[in-house]
């Protein structure tokens, strides 16, 4: 079978759900405002409340939110087949992440771009809210932590990635003088923009940088971790037009371009190539590798990005929301933003099943649960881009990796300025003021001290990285049961919302009692992940009951902002 066929199958489906089902959302669900006042504008402050160009922030949220783990699980999930690893990115993404990034988008923009921890407390109580906050601070703390290590390892076995990864840091800065102090237009700053990155992934694959094995008194792995905190740190305090804004729009136009060359190559080896790629992987694979998890639960939390993602809210009612110039702008921003990253879950998903020439290659690669991963995507996307366009094999691993780099530099520099958030609001709730450069001290420290738990090597990262599937899940069920409060005590149709969270809870919660018994298992017992486990757990589990009270109490209340709605609707029939 050829992967052309997904291809198409894949593209229909997200078109489906842009131009339809986002529609709908945006006009009869959250009934999008033009007229209403966003954060950006009612709070300006010129670092984190900034009015911006719609194409701008889509480039900071899809970045931001996409990371390396739409890459990650889809390509270890189709360990159980590619067929189930396709409807859930596809089927997921229209109808679970967009809703999902879209509401967060459009519920903190009407609470004056609070976070989903803050909006907790207003529509599921001050009782649940503090829990919330764990459930936050824990997942953060496991995507910079974890985002840290594969960056590193990604800089150390591809060195001709290096120059483009540090190198973007510099276009972005001047993109974003261009663009806010030179007041250039935007298409031609784009542009040049986009030309010179990719100027210096060539630049990188003809000059690779290995690091000596004593550099500055550390090790490569050591050095590039410490490098990546001070940078994450220093990002996450300058106001967000400086470097956060054009890195991420930068990175989201040139992710988009890669995938129109991964796309592209499918498409011209399928019609020209002598060699024409071919899905080798099982539609479903009935003789998974031993050790391998039951494919119900924990597909639906080994793809988490690509698909839903709790930490999807994270950033939209963090960073996007207060950066939101009209609020009708939150469709594009949010809905589009989850289809970006579905684009991208299934370029990975026909990277690793149509990028190997044989079944039995494809098997040797999946010969353990977690064995694909970023390497199999670069793997196997290279592969399709030298037979499809004629790249070089070092040249195309090079675009791939550096691909996966920005996307997880962007995410680790976003959550560390998320973390920063969370850090102040836990403090507020402890009735202690704490400021942003303290606050970020926290962060970084606390972050460090996972990374180097297990020896500075780094690999501690991902000492609770096994939790972040079920935790991220969860925290998107919690996510849907505010918007599902908001929609009741509005009013509105709650059944979008509610449908996916009852799905995503069961799932997520189900998966996370599985790994709770393997956490235990008497021949390798985990006890730090077993306690993390439990407190995730009993948090959720609190969290959803407040929730199912709320939305109880939000349908016998009086309907919330009826004059408002009563005047909106009057707006749109004028309209």
């Amino acid at each position: 079978m050829s992967p052309v066929l997904l291809l198409l199958i894949g593209l229909a489906l997200f078109a489906f759900g842009y131009l339809v089902y986002s529609k709908y959302l945006s006009r009869r669900v959250y009934q999008l405002d033009p007229a209403f006042t966003t954060p950006a504008h009612e709070l300006r402050d010129g670092v984190d409340y900034v009015p911006t160009n719609k194409f701008i922030l889509w480039g900071h949220h899809f970045t931001s939110v996409a990371g390396a783990a739409p890459i990650v699980g889809p390509a270890i999930a189709v360990i159980w087949g590619w067929v189930p690893a396709f409807l859930w990115v596809t089927l997921g993404t229209v109808f679970f992440a967009g809703m999902h990034d879209l509401g967060a988008l459009w519920a903190s923009t009407r609470n004056k771009g609070r976070s989903i921890g803050a909006l907790s407390a207003r529509y599921i109580g001050k009782r649940g809210a503090n829990l919330f906050l764990v459930v936050i601070f824990l997942l953060l703390l496991m995507v910079i932590a974890a985002f840290a290590v594969v960056i590193k390892n990604l800089l150390i076995s591809t060195p001709s990635a290096v120059i483009p990864t540090w190198g973007a840091i510099i276009v972005a800065l001047l993109v974003g003088v261009a663009v806010y102090r030179l007041r250039w237009p935007l298409l031609p700053v784009t542009v040049v923009g986009v030309l010179t990155l990719y100027g210096l992934i060539v630049l990188g694959d003809q000059m690779p940088v290995v690091l000596p094995e004593n550099f500055l008194g550390m090790s490569p792995a050591t050095f590039w971790i410490v490098a990546l905190f001070v940078y994450g740190a220093i990002a996450s305090l300058l106001p967000v037009w400086v470097l956060l804004q054009p890195r991420d729009y930068i990175n989201g136009v040139q992710l988009f371009v890669g995938l129109a060359l991964l796309y592209g190559s499918v498409l011209i080896a399928t019609l020209f190539a002598a060699n024409k790629p071919e899905i080798v992987a099982p539609a479903f694979n009935t003789a998974v590798p031993e050790g391998t998890p039951s494919l119900v639960p924990l597909l639906f939390v080994t793809i988490a990005c690509g698909a839903i993602s709790g930490f999807h809210g994270m950033v939209s009612s963090g960073t996007s929301s207060k950066q939101l110039d009209k609020e009708p702008d939150a469709r594009f921003v949010g809905y589009f933003g989850a289809v970006g990253e579905g684009l991208l879950s299934l370029g990975t998903i026909l990277a690793v099943i149509g990028g190997f020439r044989t079944a039995a290659e494809w098997n040797e690669i999946y010969s353990s649960f977690g064995a694909g991963g970023v390497g199999a995507f670069v793997q196997g996307g290279g592969a399709l881009m030298e037979n499809g366009l004629g790249l070089p094999a070092s040249l195309s691993a090079t675009v791939l990796a550096t691909m996966a780099v920005l996307f997880a530099a962007t995410t680790m520099d976003t959550g560390m300025r998320l973390l920063r958030f969370v850090v102040q609001e836990i403090g507020e709730s402890m009735r202690v003021r704490i400021t942003k450069i303290p606050a970020t001290i926290i962060v970084v420290v606390v972050g460090l001290g996972l990374t180097f738990s297990q020896g500075l090597g780094g690999d501690g990262g991902l000492r609770i990285w096994p939790l972040f599937g079920t935790t991220n899940q969860l925290l998107a069920s919690l996510t849907l049961s505010i918007i599902a409060v908001m929609l009741i005590r509005k009013r509105r149709n709650p059944l979008p919302a509610v449908i996916p969270l009852v799905i995503v809870f069961v799932m997520s919660f189900w998966a996370a009692i599985d790994q709770l018994f393997s956490f235990a298992n008497p021949a390798q017992p985990d006890w730090l992940l077993f306690v993390l486990d439990i407190i995730i757990i009993v948090s959720s589990v609190w969290v959803a009951v407040e929730a199912a009270l709320a939305m109880r109490r939000a349908a016998t209340e009086p309907p919330e902002e009826a004059d408002e709605d009563a005047k909106l609707q009057a707006v749109r029939e004028q309209v």
